[in-house]
């Protein structure tokens, strides 16, 4: 049987003409076998490659889907509005000379430039002054605290007096500088080693990870009571923004939940996105203003808001 994929110019030229026809509507047959899988082909490739392009600025996928690699964003500047840097009239920031200087260094004039005359014994006229503002040398500050130890007259005990409660080992880092530990890796979100090494530059030494993670600890339970006043001031306000983000703790997804207005910010983090999580911020379960979110299906769940 002859086919396109066999035949030859010899062997069509000895065809007659009902096998001629055959052998063309056979492969008008497969063209459009082959087109209809280049179609669908196309359809696919255009499928995945929407899918590849889409990301949490240009659909309602989550910021976490973004990996590591951010999503450009135009920028709403236009051209030719206005000349980078600093505008006509801007006030800026140059510092200004103090009345009052922490140090005077005096430089004396001993001999003359031009003809190296001994200047040394003559009285200046006048002072050119220059000021340099600077960090001053910063160390360690080690305050020892001491308690008397007696020997009591009334009982023969000997007794000793009592350090302050926050004083409780026999060497220990202050708050402040826990404070400093903690406004670091918390704040701006410097990591543990980095801060160790930021503190060693800065002081010649510097605590260990479990003291910046117990500084963390200290600090969450000592803000507790601020946290409480923004949740209720949350609770009780008009209208509250509320959303939640992807992050990852520890290798693993967990998520960030946001109630928000103007003036407050309230964040807590739960392993769980919906409900679950919602709950555990303790300000949807009782707010009864106006919710503002993206519509995601767990916050129809809580009929109390509007």
């Amino acid at each position: 049987m002859v086919t396109l994929e066999t035949v030859d110019r010899k062997q069509l030229n000895k065809l007659d003409k009902q096998s001629l026809i055959e052998l063309l509507l056979s492969g008008l047959a497969r063209i459009d076998e082959l087109e209809r899988v280049v179609a669908n082909q196309t359809a696919i490739i255009h499928q995945l490659q929407d899918q590849l392009s889409k990301n949490s600025s240009n659909s309602s996928k989550p910021p976490s889907s973004d990996g590591l690699k951010k999503p450009k964003t135009r920028s709403l500047r236009q051209k030719g509005k206005r000349p980078l840097g600093g505008q006509p009239g801007h006030k800026g920031n140059t510092l200004k000379m103090v009345a009052e200087p922490d140090y005077v260094e005096p430089h004396p004039l001993l001999h003359c430039p031009h003809c190296q005359t001994d200047l040394s014994e003559i009285e200046a006229v006048g002072h050119e002054k220059r000021q340099v503002f600077d960090i001053p040398p910063v160390r360690l500050e080690v305050t020892e605290h001491q308690v008397e130890v007696k020997q009591c007259p009334g009982c023969g005990q000997q007794v000793k007096g009592a350090f302050p409660p926050e004083v409780s080992q026999p060497t220990q880092y202050g708050s402040r500088l826990k404070a400093q530990t903690s406004y670091l890796n918390v704040y701006h979100f410097i990591p543990l080693a980095r801060t160790e090494e930021l503190l060693t530059d800065f002081y010649g030494q510097a605590p260990a990870e479990a003291v910046v993670i117990q500084a963390n600890d200290d600090l969450a339970e000592k803000v507790k009571p601020s946290l409480d006043s923004v949740r209720q001031q949350l609770i009780h306000a008009a209208a509250v923004h509320f959303d939640e983000s992807g992050l990852r703790v520890e290798n693993e997804l967990q998520w960030l939940h946001v109630a928000s207005t103007t003036g407050l910010t309230h964040y807590h983090v739960h392993r769980k996105r919906g409900q679950e999580g919602m709950d555990a911020g303790g300000i949807l379960p009782e707010f009864n203003g106006k919710a503002v979110h993206d519509h995601f299906s767990a916050y129809l769940q809580f009929d109390n808001s509007r």
